[in-house]
């Protein structure tokens, strides 16, 4: 007998034993053992959620001793730091921007992205980006800082996206601008941008790759394992004469969420975003 035939006489995890596992935070390979009966494959199971189980009271103990942060509160706290030390200013806009906003960034009515707004009364919206408060602000400061300057925000964005193993409809963004250096310095400023990020967020391996943005137009993406965790952009941009910019800028927008799934290896997104069902990407039922 084959080793191929030996194997197809084995037997998978159920249905419900991977989800349980799954949820729990096992390594994805291990769903996809291999066991020479029921009695083994119920045993190794048990085995293996007593131990996710076990590890998981253990991390809330350690939330409730005040020993760590929530991953996403860390996340935040050591990107802000980061980018301070490094020069940049981080902001803070309004949740709630006007349609006009999202009209200056091209976003027009029956364009596809106008589908997945989140959209209030009176023509406003719940933003789901943060470039246009950062075009605003770039052009108001760069009336009293010289140049070259930049700002950042953290905060969060809100999408109709389908929710699945990688999307959430209430997510966290890292916006960082920078304006005035000159256009030939923008690609490599743009990598030592990402690698500044990376490298704070804990994720060594990633690679850059030019793609197509319906805002943007030509992009840089950050992938991790084929994954975006970013795109990125080089202006001067056609867009930026609707916000009164004239310099050349470089800007990088990452999901925080994205960035702690790639690191941590979750194979599903809720687990590291804003939770009832997660803390600190902890399953609650445990």
């Amino acid at each position: 007998m084959t080793s191929d035939e030996a194997d197809a006489l084995r037997i998978r995890l159920t249905a419900t034993q991977s989800q349980r596992l799954r949820e729990l935070g096992a390594d994805p390979l291990v769903l996809d053992e291999l066991f020479s009966d029921a009695a083994e494959r119920d045993a190794a199971f048990k085995r293996m959620e007593n131990e996710l189980v076990r590890s998981g009271r253990e991390r809330l103990r350690e939330l409730r001793k005040g020993r760590r942060a929530p991953q996403l509160v860390e996340l935040e706290r050591t990107l802000s730091d980061a980018l301070t030390d490094a020069g940049f200013v981080r902001v803070v806009t309004p949740l709630i921007i006007a349609s006009d906003s999202l009209r200056k960034m091209g976003v027009e009515h029956g364009h596809p992205l106008r589908e997945q707004v989140f959209w209030l009364e009176d023509g406003r919206c719940l933003r789901p980006m943060l470039a246009p408060n950062l075009y605003t602000l770039l052009r108001r400061l760069d009336r009293h800082w010289t140049k070259p300057f930049g700002i950042f925000e953290i905060g969060p964005c809100f999408r109709r996206d389908s929710k699945g193993a990688s999307h959430l409809n209430e997510f966290t963004m890292l916006n960082l601008v920078e304006l005035g250096r000159p256009t030939e310095e923008g690609r490599v400023r743009l990598g030592e941008l990402a690698s500044l990020v990376m490298r704070t967020a804990g994720v060594t391996h990633y690679e850059l790759e030019v793609t197509h943005s319906e805002v943007y137009g030509e992009m840089v993406d950050v992938l991790v394992d084929g994954a975006e965790v970013c795109s990125a952009g080089l202006g001067p941009h056609p867009l930026d004469g609707n916000w009164g910019i004239v310099d050349p800028w470089v800007g990088l927008g990452f999901g925080l969420e994205r960035l702690i799934m790639a690191r941590e290896g979750y194979p599903n997104i809720e687990r590291a975003g804003r939770s009832l069902s997660y803390v600190d990407g902890v399953r609650l039922n445990l």
